[in-house]
C-alpha cells in the first residue's frame, strides 16, 4: 500500500515530480519540461501483444514529436517484449520518458527510501537488476527507431529520508546490462528442448489422463536445485526424483559445484571412504579432498569421550 501511494505521488499532474527529478538529474543541456506539456500518451490495447505494441507505436510518436523540438513525453507502465530462449516475455517498468535529445530514459520508482542520499546497497543492486532487463527490451525497439538512444544509467526514485516526499538517484546499470545479455544468449531454445522430448509426448491437461501425465512428466530429466521450491510448481516431483537417485542437486548447487565429476550421494561417501569411485582417478582433487575432511572428522571424534559423541549423534 505503501509502495502505491508513493508511485501514485511521483505520477501525480502528469508527471511534473518525477519529470523535474529527471530533468535535474540527468536532463543537462535540454530545455526544462513545463507543466501540463509533457505528452502522456494512453498506452491502453487489448492483450500483452496489443500493449507492447501500443508501446512501440508510442516511443516512435514520441520520438518524432522530440525531432528539432523540445517536446518531452512520459509513457507510464509501458509493456515490452523481450525475446528469452525463442519465446516473447512481457516487461512493465514503472515508466519510461523520452527527451528531446533523443534520449530514452528507464524510471524505477521503489518504496525504500533513501537516507541521506544513498539507499540499502542490495535492495538498489536488486533494482539495478531488475532495471537492466528494461533497457535490454527498449534497446530492440529503439533499433528501429531513427536517432533513438536508450540510456544505460535508470533513474531510481525513492522516499527522502522517512518522508514520503519523493527523491532520486542516477544507476549506472551497464554491468546488469552485459551480464544479462550474456544470461539470454546461454540460454537454450525452446525448440531444442522440445526437439529431445520423445516422440508423441503431451503434457495437455484437458486430452491427457493423469497416469499419461505423469508418465509425460517421469520421461523428462529433472533438473532439480532448492530454489526450484520457491518458483516451481513441479520441485517437489523433482525433489523425488532426485533423493531417491542419491543426486547430490538436492543438496544445492553450490555444493553441486564444489563435488566436481561426483554426481551421487553414494559416489562422495566411496569416495571419502577411500573406496574407488568408477570414472574418477584417486588423484582427483575432489577426491583428495573429500578425504582429507573425512580424516579431520574421524580425528575429531576420536577426541571427544564417547558419551559426548552419542550425545551429538
Amino acid at each position: 500500500m505503501r509502495g502505491n501511494a508513493f508511485e501514485a505521488r511521483v505520477k501525480a499532474d502528469g508527471g511534473t515530480e518525477l519529470m523535474r527529478l529527471l530533468h535535474e538529474r540527468m536532463g543537462a543541456g535540454t530545455p526544462a519540461p513545463m507543466p501540463g506539456e509533457v505528452r502522456v500518451p494512453d498506452l491502453a490495447a487489448v492483450g500483452p501483444e496489443g500493449r507492447a505494441a501500443r508501446t512501440a507505436l508510442a516511443l516512435r510518436e514520441a520520438a518524432g514529436a522530440a525531432a528539432g523540438s523540445a517536446a518531452w513525453t512520459l509513457l507510464v507502465h509501458p509493456l515490452l517484449a523481450l525475446e528469452v530462449a525463442g519465446s516473447p516475455a512481457f516487461l512493465e517498468p514503472d515508466a519510461v520518458v523520452v527527451r528531446p535529445d533523443g534520449g530514452w530514459t528507464v524510471v524505477e520508482i521503489k518504496s525504500f527510501p533513501m537516507i541521506d542520499s544513498s539507499a540499502d546497497a542490495s535492495k538498489v543492486g536488486a533494482a539495478a537488476r531488475q532495471a537492466a532487463v528494461y533497457v535490454l527490451a527498449l534497446e530492440r525497439v529503439a533499433d528501429r527507431v531513427p536517432g533513438a538512444r536508450v540510456d544505460h544509467s535508470v533513474l531510481l526514485v525513492c522516499p527522502r529520508d522517512f518522508s514520503n516526499l519523493p527523491t532520486a538517484s542516477v544507476v549506472d546499470v551497464r554491468k546488469q546490462r552485459s551480464v544479462t545479455r550474456r544470461q539470454l544468449a546461454r540460454l537454450t531454445r525452446i525448440e531444442d528442448i522440445a526437439a529431445t522430448l520423445p516422440e508423441g509426448i503431451s503434457f495437455d491437461l484437458e486430452r491427457c489422463s493423469p497416469a499419461e501425465l505423469t508418465a509425460a512428466v517421469d520421461s523428462v530429466t529433472a533438473a532439480y536445485a532448492p530454489e526450484c521450491l520457491a518458483a516451481c510448481e513441479l520441485a517437489f516431483h523433482c525433489r523425488g526424483r532426485a533423493r531417491s537417485a542419491g543426486a547430490v542437486e538436492a543438496l544445492g548447487r553450490g555444493v553441486r559445484g564444489e563435488l566436481g565429476g561426483l554426481t551421487t550421494v553414494d559416489a562422495v561417501l566411496a569416495a571419502a571412504r577411500g573406496g574407488t569411485v568408477p570414472g574418477t582417478a584417486d588423484d582427483d582433487p575432489t577426491v583428495v579432498a573429500l578425504r582429507r575432511a573425512a580424516a579431520l572428522r574421524a580425528e575429531a571424534l576420536a577426541s571427544v569421550p564417547e558419551g559426548a559423541v552419542a550425545a551429538c549423534r
